[in-house]
C-alpha cells in the first residue's frame, strides 16, 4: 500500500514558513505583501476558490484585494481593472480567476504586469520557465515539485511520465521536471490524447503525473510496481450513496493504484491545497524581489 502524499500537511508546512517570513518583512522592512484577485461573474467553483484565497491571505497577514466584476463585463472592463492593479504599489501579485465567463482570456492574462504574474501564466513567465530563468512558476506545477521534494522523493535520473499537455499543468510540469536543477533533472515523456497505447508509456514511469481530465482513467494495470503517482485531476462524478449525490475523484483509480504505487496523492487533498500555497509563496517572493530583499 503506497504512502499517502497529503497536500494539506505539506501546504500547512509551507504556510507556517511563510507566516514567519511575512512577519519578518513587516517588522524589519514595514512591508506587507499584497495579492489582488479579479473575479468576473459568480461561478460557484470560482467563488469558493477565491474565498479560500482570501481566507489564506488573512491567516498569513497578507494584504488582500478582491475586484468583483459582473459576468457581462466587456473585455475592456476587465483590462481596465487589471491595469489599475498593475499601477497599485501595494499589490505585488495579480490573479485573474479563470475561466472567464466570456471575455478574451488570453488578452486579459497577457495584460498582467509580468512582475506581478503570480499565477505564472503570462507568456513572459512561461518563456522564463522554458529558458530556466528566474521568474514565476505556475502554481500547480510548482506544487507538484514541492510535494516530491518535501516528501523526500528523488527525481534526478528518474523517468517521469506526464499525462496531459495543457499550458496550466502538463507542459510546465514536464518542463520543470526536466530542468537541470536540484529537485528535477528527470528524463521526461509527455503523453496526451494523441498518444497511442498510453499504458505502454505509463508503465515505464518511475514518477507518473496525471493531469488529463478523465475521471479515474489511469488503472492499476497501467502503473509500474513501486511508482510514485501524482494525480492533478479533479472530477465530479455521480454517487447516489452521498447525500449531495456526487463526489470528487482524480484522473487515477486511487483505491486500486495505491496497492501498486510506493506513494500517491489523494483527490481531494492532494495537489489541490498546494496550488493556493504556491500562489501565496509567489506573492511573498514578488514583494521581496521588488524591494531587493530576496
Amino acid at each position: 500500500m503506497g504512502k499517502r502524499l497529503d497536500g494539506r500537511e505539506i501546504s500547512a508546512e509551507m504556510r507556517a514558513e511563510m507566516k514567519v517570513d511575512i512577519e519578518g518583512l513587516k517588522e524589519e522592512h514595514d512591508l506587507v505583501p499584497g495579492l489582488a484577485v479579479v473575479l468576473v461573474g459568480d461561478n460557484p467553483a470560482s467563488l469558493s476558490y477565491v474565498r479560500s484565497k482570501g481566507q489564506a491571505c488573512e491567516e498569513l497577514g497578507l494584504h488582500s484585494v478582491q475586484v468583483d466584476l459582473p459576468a457581462d463585463s466587456s473585455t475592456e472592463d476587465v483590462l481596465a481593472a487589471v491595469e489599475k492593479l498593475n499601477q497599485d504599489e501595494a499589490v505585488h501579485g495579480i490573479l485573474v480567476q479563470l475561466p472567464l465567463p466570456g471575455q478574451d482570456e488570453q488578452q486579459v492574462v497577457n495584460a498582467i504586469d509580468p512582475d506581478k504574474d503570480v499565477d505564472g501564466l503570462h507568456p513572459v513567465s512561461l518563456g522564463r520557465l522554458v529558458r530556466q530563468e528566474e521568474g514565476f512558476w505556475p502554481c500547480t506545477p510548482h506544487g507538484v515539485l514541492q510535494i516530491l521534494s518535501r516528501s523526500g522523493i528523488e527525481v534526478k535520473g528518474k523517468h517521469a511520465v506526464v499525462v496531459g499537455r495543457s499550458t496550466l499543468v502538463g507542459r510546465p510540469v514536464a518542463n520543470l521536471l526536466g530542468h537541470k536543477a536540484d529537485g528535477a533533472n528527470a528524463t521526461v515523456t509527455l503523453c496526451h490524447t494523441g498518444t497511442h497505447d498510453l499504458g505502454y508509456f505509463t508503465r515505464q514511469a518511475d514518477i507518473l503525473i496525471v493531469a488529463a481530465g478523465f475521471p479515474q482513467g489511469i488503472k492499476a494495470d497501467m502503473v509500474k510496481e513501486g511508482a510514485v503517482v501524482i494525480d492533478v485531476g479533479i472530477n465530479q462524478i455521480d454517487d447516489p450513496s452521498r447525500e449531495r449525490g456526487w463526489r470528487l475523484v482524480g484522473d487515477v483509480d486511487y483505491k486500486e493504484v495505491r496497492k501498486k504505487a510506493s506513494a500517491i496523492t489523494p483527490v481531494p487533498n492532494g495537489v489541490g491545497p498546494m496550488t493556493i500555497a504556491l500562489l501565496l509563496y509567489n506573492t511573498v517572493w514578488s514583494a521581496k524581489r521588488k524591494h531587493g530583499l530576496e
